[in-house]
């Protein structure tokens, strides 16, 4: 059976109860934001390409309260996270250290425009942690939704400076040199549509996804193989070295024909890297077309071929996310339409769309064939979903 998604006030209400439990009094601001599910566009981000997210309904929420004593003080629900939960730094003293989680929190902090005050702050989340489904995101765009309503905070400034403030604290405080998609979906997601963003012009399209007939199904294959602390910032610098050898400014403007003109140039692995590049940022566009014009059947073919690509070419895939995909492609003829890994790769979710009226019985089909091989996956039907809010206490 699909999971049940916590919801929303559900986890406000668990975030300030902690709250009270720790700080002896309530909180006054809140911020939520979501995580995200890529649809199919997958490392084309950090190479100006498109990518075609939505945003989930599951959340991130920080609640708290501004304070004059310089300490912050911020303590997250969250399970899967690494100790302590509870944790104190400086407003003025903000430097990556442990635990980990917090370094979204102050970076986050560390791009704000204006006079950041200390606060108290508990965070409580329903995105999965390590899933590919961009709980990181979720966290640095609700702390900069919670952190720009205080005072001294400058809050007007435009929404994609607000975007690329929280892609900064992750490249600065996490180390992890992302794109723009994650933090762009969660803060400007809306319900009942995928976002086709072009990550050169850094300009977005609504695309309707709201058809009741059809769901997205994600499915989470609980695994995270600890490879992706190098693996990707090494495939972004071979797309970088890759776009100097084809004399093109990104791998967004490289086509087919120049990459084989220039395979001579290229080792074999860079060569594969660049042609799932080239390949997906075609994909992505064909496949928003597609959505617009509800042919599910083009739609699915296009989720498979970038799996396939993911796995063969670009080297992100594993054992776990090949299974989960090949159990969900044996139902289609009981209205399974594709299936694809999401995300940076090496575990986490799979993504399938699939018809609404079959969907439980794939779920059932995929779980016992994967538990069959050892494994265990949690399934959440996800409608798309709305970006960060303000949360009214």
């Amino acid at each position: 059976m699909a999971q049940q998604i916590k919801k929303v006030d559900t986890l406000i209400t668990e975030a300030c109860k902690a709250y009270e439990k720790r700080f002896g009094t309530k909180p006054t601001l809140g911020a939520r934001a979501p995580g995200r599910v890529n649809l199919i566009g997958e490392h084309t981000d950090y190479n100006a390409g498109f990518v075609f997210p939505m945003a989930l309904p599951m959340v991130t929420v920080v609640v708290g309260t501004p304070t004059q004593s310089g300490k912050c003080r911020v303590e997250t629900l969250a399970s899967g996270t690494d100790s302590p939960q509870y944790t104190e730094f400086q407003i003025k003293d903000l430097k990556r250290g442990t635990p980990k989680w917090c370094n979204y929190v102050k970076g986050v902090a560390a791009q704000m425009s204006g006079n950041v005050p200390s606060f108290d702050a508990v965070i409580a989340s329903s995105v999965p942690l390590g899933g590919g489904v961009s709980s990181s995101a979720a966290l640095e765009v609700a702390t900069y939704k919670f952190l720009e309503q205080m005072e001294g905070v400058h809050a007007d400034i435009p929404i994609i400076e607000k975007i690329l403030k929280c892609q900064k604290a992750e490249h600065d405080f996490a180390g992890m040199p992302c794109g723009i998609m994650d933090q762009y979906i969660s803060m400007t997601g809306r319900e009942g549509h995928a976002l086709l963003l072009d990550c050169r012009s850094e300009q977005g399209r609504l695309v309707p996804l709201c058809d009741p007939n059809v769901v997205v199904l994600v499915t989470n294959s609980n695994v995270k193989h600890e490879l992706t602390g190098s693996e990707y910032p090494l495939r972004r610098k071979q797309c970088q070295n890759a776009a100097k050898v084809l004399d093109v400014a990104s791998l967004r403007d490289a086509t087919e024909a120049q990459l084989e003109a220039k395979k001579a140039a290229l080792d074999e692995e860079t060569f594969r890297r660049v042609r799932h590049v080239i390949s997906e940022i075609k994909r992505t566009d064909e496949a928003a077309t597609a959505l617009e014009n509800s042919d599910y059947i083009t739609f699915g073919r296009l989720m498979v071929e970038s799996h396939d690509s993911l796995r063969d070419d670009y080297e992100v895939s594993c054992k776990e996310l090949d299974q989960l995909v090949e159990f969900a492609l044996q139902m289609k003829s009981e209205g399974v339409f594709g299936s694809r890994m999401t995300g940076g790769g090496f575990g986490g979710c799979t993504v399938t769309l699939v018809e609404a009226g079959s969907v439980e019985k794939v779920i059932e089909y995929i779980d016992a064939k994967y538990k069959s091989v050892g494994n265990k996956a949690t399934f959440f039907v996800c409608p798309p979903s709305e970006g960060a809010k303000k949360i009214t206490l």
